[in-house]
């Protein structure tokens, strides 16, 4: 009997040792990760074949279905250089639209396996709604458009006029925020669904629209006679845009946001889709290292080391996404979406 307690005592105390000693990690995935069973998602990707990107779906230059009935933009780009990485395939992608009232809902869930929906990273959505917030891709500001016989020209002009406005968005509380703090009257008009948004605009049932500039400008050019309308000049808000993941997976996270600085950094090097191929054949060792020939910086996080060259070889670098999605078909200067060499806010940290 007395053999048998302490068999049990140093069983009990075995037990609570290694509870006591467990890392911080361990006790996070038991809480649960990001894929089933708490497991990371990144596993899940791989194991199912396909991403499963959540994206706005209506919003020109970022993500909408084209006349080629394709998904095109900046946002969908995002999501094809992760399948890029992943599977040296950019069609491995299921695109899913959400709404802004369902996308953390949905990203929360599981329901997709990374968020790349203009969306600002905030503190309260870095925090208390448990996301992680990868590499901003682009730099934005709120700002209001206006028709342009209407003369207005500032905020001022809007006292007392009606103004369109999605909810469930930053932009709703910027909107009130600026406007209380200026003390001008103002009437919301609040939507659901962009579309409906600037289509209540342009029938005149509000005075202005608001939104991210870039958004009002890609807006505009789709707008029947684009030249009834303008973008103020005014910008009233900070709006950092990116992929967003789910908390408590790091090795998700760590990839995602690995795969975007990387197409800044390529962009730094001069790395291009076009000289891809001589690039490969270089003697720089920073390079070398870059394109997974030397070290093992793509395998030390769980994916291929040559990670780099498949989303520079499908999607291009950061430079040519914007270019093709919102330099050229809307005339959108880089501004701040530069590269940090050339006085910007886009910065890589080292490869190495």
């Amino acid at each position: 009997m007395r053999k048998w307690i302490s068999l049990l005592l140093a069983t009990v105390l075995t037990a609570v040792v290694a509870v006591a000693c467990a890392s911080p990690d361990d006790t996070t995935v038991a809480q649960g990760g990001g894929g089933p069973a708490g497991g990371s998602t990144l596993d899940t990707v791989i194991s199912r074949g396909s991403l499963i990107c959540g994206v706005n779906g209506q919003l020109p230059g970022f993500s909408f279905v084209d006349n080629n009935g394709e998904y095109s933009g900046m946002d969908a780009d995002y999501c094809r250089a992760i399948a890029a990485a992943l599977f040296d395939d950019p069609t491995k992608v299921e695109f899913r639209n959400l709404s802004a009232q369902e996308r953390f809902t949905a990203l929360a869930a599981g329901e997709v396996d990374v968020l790349i929906r203009n969306t600002t990273w905030t503190i309260n959505r870095d925090t208390a709604l448990g996301l992680e917030f990868a590499p901003t891709t682009f730099f934005d500001g709120q700002g209001m458009m206006v028709t342009t016989a209407s003369g207005i020209q500032d905020l001022n002009g809007l006292s007392g006029r009606s103004i369109c406005v999605q909810s469930g968005t930053t932009t709703e509380q910027n909107l009130t925020d600026r406007f209380r703090k200026l003390n001008i009257p103002f009437t919301p008009v609040v939507f659901d669904d962009e579309d409906a948004l600037y289509s209540a605009f342009a029938q005149g049932r509000c005075q202005a629209a608001t939104s991210d500039r870039s958004q009002l400008t890609a807006r505009r050019k789709s707008l029947p006679n684009p030249d009834n309308y303008v973008v103020l000049d005014e910008v009233f808000s900070k709006e950092p845009l990116g992929p967003v993941t789910r908390n408590n997976d790091s090795r998700w996270y760590d990839a995602v946001k690995w795969i975007t600085f990387g197409t800044f950094q390529a962009e730094e090097l001069g790395i291009t889709q076009a000289n891809l191929d001589q690039q490969a054949s270089t003697t720089d060792p920073e390079v070398k290292r870059f394109l997974g020939q030397e070290g093992t910086l793509g395998s030390d996080m769980g994916l291929p080391n040559d990670f780099m060259v498949r989303v520079i070889k499908h999607v291009g670098n950061y430079g040519e996404i914007y270019k093709r999605n919102i330099g050229d078909p809307f005339q959108l200067e880089r501004g701040i979406n530069e590269l940090w060499t050339n006085g910007g806010l886009i910065y890589s940290p080292p490869f190495r």
